[in-house]
């Protein structure tokens, strides 16, 4: 398996196999969770290092300009999440489609973008390289590195999305370990969904993992993640029109 020799010298101890699950490969998912449960990380270890993320809010675009209310111009960007396993396949593609949407619609200043994993074994790397390749063929850019998902991530973002149900899954098991969920709304955990739940043009409910697949792995992730983004963004827009008129 691929696994960033570059960090892996001779005088450290190579890391325990981690199962990428595929669907490609195996119904049967098997996943490596440390000792040490990933998803208790702390925000002060974390660096902010992704160039594709709007980190603080700007001025909405001109083209919505006209529609705007005085108080829309200081209204907290829209913020999403998306989440997979390693945060080096599907999410960081879904956070890079999505953004490369957003800005092709003269919107980017109206999100907050970001993606993450549910395990902190490839924190701080780049994305695999094949999906990197396969993103950049369909003109699209990833430019995140890896990072676990964290407490804050709950109170920061108005919509997590899971690449896959284990996914969902762990991140729920997580928010109710984290006693900071006392402080925040009782049905938050209804802002966790699965990114296919948004698609319109395929029929999967999952984002398989093709990080054991071939080529064609990858570019199916992309298929879905492309059609699931149209709609998300459409949603977004639909939701947050509503709101204003009511």
């Amino acid at each position: 398996m691929a696994m960033n020799s570059v960090h892996i010298g001779l005088s450290t101890p190579p890391k325990p196999p981690i199962s990428h699950h595929s669907s490609f490969l195996s119904p049967r998912p098997h996943f490596y969770f440390p000792k040490k449960h990933p998803f208790i990380h702390q925000d002060s270890h974390y660096k902010t290092h992704k160039n594709n993320i709007i980190t603080t809010p700007k001025r909405i675009s001109s083209s919505m300009a006209a529609a705007a209310t005085p108080s829309d111009t200081n209204k907290k960007p829209f913020s999403v999440l998306f989440v997979c396993l390693g945060n080096i396949c599907r999410s960081p593609a879904a956070e890079g489609v999505f953004t490369h949407l957003v800005k092709q619609k003269g919107l980017d200043s109206n999100f907050f973008i970001d993606s993450a994993g549910t395990i902190n074994y490839h924190e701080g790397n780049d994305a695999d390289p094949r999906m990197k390749a396969a993103s950049k063929r369909r003109g699209i850019e990833i430019t995140s590195l890896s990072r676990p998902i964290r407490p804050s991530d709950f109170k920061d973002f108005d919509l997590i999305l899971a690449m896959d149900k284990q996914n969902k899954d762990d991140i729920l098991a997580a928010f109710e370990r984290w006693s900071f969920r006392e402080t925040l709304p009782a049905d938050s955990y209804k802002k966790v969904k699965l990114m296919c739940s948004y698609c319109t043009k395929h029929n999967e409910t999952q984002v398989p993992d093709p990080y054991y697949g071939g080529p064609q792995g990858f570019e199916k992730v992309l298929d879905l993640l492309e059609d699931a983004c149209e709609s998300l963004l459409e949603s977004i827009l639909a939701e947050n029109s509503s709101s204003k008129g009511s």
